[in-house]
């Protein structure tokens, strides 16, 4: 008799492992998924697409970002870099802007917030979001601190329709 006697693979054993290679198939699938929902962007207004950086230090314990007024041409592809001084992760909301794959790209220090409204930039690090900008008109933006949740700074998208 051998030291080691043969084992024998349960019948449902592969049944099982193909099922679990399903799900994980599934898995890895669903983000990709998830990007393409929604009705794909119309082309953008212009084919410029301009560098804006936004810039966040502490104040008193606070985060602010600046400028203060974020000005960005409206249905343009924009690149947002976004440069952190602040000692705590600080998260950028922009209502809509995050939302409905408006993010062509994100590097760099930067994660995406699970409620799809914002974005992390990490303690003093920085980042590029590149983005398809809202129509033309004036919306809120916010920068708030992982330690001063009670106060965020609220600052001002402006769109403006892009120049020629």
């Amino acid at each position: 008799m051998p030291r080691h006697p043969t084992r024998r693979i349960p019948a449902a054993l592969p049944a099982a492992a193909a099922g679990l290679a399903a799900s994980l198939a599934l898995c890895l699938a669903l983000p990709a998924a998830a990007q393409g929902q929604g009705k794909p962007l119309p082309p953008p207004a212009s084919e410029v697409m301009p560098p804006v950086e936004l810039t966040v230090e502490m104040r008193d314990g606070h985060p602010v970002c600046q400028p203060a007024e974020l000005r960005l041409p409206a249905d343009t592809n924009v690149a947002l870099n976004v440069v952190s001084r602040a000692d705590q992760p600080v998260t950028i909301t922009m209502p809509g802007q995050f939302e409905n794959g408006r993010v062509l790209h994100a590097d760099g220090d930067l994660a995406h917030v699970a409620s799809e409204k914002g974005y992390t930039v990490k303690r003093e690090g920085r980042g590029q979001l590149r983005l398809r900008t809202l129509a033309a008109g004036e919306k809120p933006f916010a920068c708030t601190g992982a330690n001063s949740r009670s106060n965020p700074f609220e600052g001002k998208v402006i769109l403006t329709p892009p120049a020629g």
